[in-house]
């Protein structure tokens, strides 16, 4: 397949990533993409920048070196009934939004739990991407989570950072491995994020790819082959 965009890397703003936006910008150029989103972490991740950071991001360019940016953010959910770390008067002028669970931001759950926390967050008209629900910290009911996502019209998201060894999560392969034959069965698009805290790892899909390749997933249900695929459910567009 041929990826046209990244949706989901952070800068230096995100307090533990070490490109600006600049930098990402002209590596997604060399890369040979179209657009780039760019999803700081919300406020409540230790180190991240503020709500006025968010606020702020209308005097940003949308477009540089070239390519387009979606400025956004990758939100944390904060307790069992979705509850997440920036309000609606500041989301809604986010240009995408991602919604995940991170370990300093919420403990895992039972399983029900965790399941409610997603299913509460994507019922957030600002909300786009479900981000990494891979990680085995977090049990999850894959199938409740992709009949929501169809439900809400919001999209899955299969994450490269999760897979890689050393990596920040846990048993990813297997779950996001059972996530995509559920969006198979359930005809659910899905949507790669390299995560990339450095400018270097944009576009970085080398495990994914090989997920996709492996189940013979359908091209058509992979967002990332067409921005105007994407159009149908980032907050820009709508």
């Amino acid at each position: 397949m041929k990826y046209v965009l990244d949706s989901h890397t952070h800068t230096l703003a995100s307090g533990h990533a070490y490109s600006t936006i600049r930098e990402m910008a002209y590596m997604a150029r060399e890369k040979g993409l179209e657009l780039l989103g760019i999803t700081e972490h919300g406020p409540a991740m230790p180190g991240s920048c503020h709500d006025f950071y968010f606020s702020n991001l209308r005097v940003a360019s949308r477009t540089m070196c070239g390519v387009e940016l979606l400025l956004g953010v990758e939100l944390n959910i904060l307790d069992y009934n979705g509850t997440v770390d920036l309000p609606q008067r500041i989301l809604r002028q986010m240009d995408i939004a991602i919604v995940s669970m991170h370990i300093p931001c919420i403990k895992p759950g039972t399983r029900e739990e965790n399941t409610r926390a997603y299913l509460k967050a994507i019922e957030n008209p600002y909300v786009n991407i479900i981000g990494h629900p891979d990680d085995a910290r977090y049990a999850i009911d894959y199938k409740e989570l992709v009949l929501g996502a169809k439900e809400h019209g919001v999209l899955i998201e299969i994450n490269n950072a999760s897979m890689q060894p050393g990596g920040p999560r846990v048993g990813a392969m297997e779950n996001d491995r059972e996530i995509l034959n559920l969006c198979r069965q359930y005809h659910v698009p899905v949507i790669l994020g390299s995560d990339a805290h450095v400018d270097e790892g944009i576009l970085n899909f080398t495990y994914p790819d090989q997920l996709l390749r492996e189940l013979d997933f359908p091209e058509e249900l992979v967002v990332n082959t067409s921005v105007d695929r994407l159009k149908k459910y980032a907050n820009k567009y709508k």
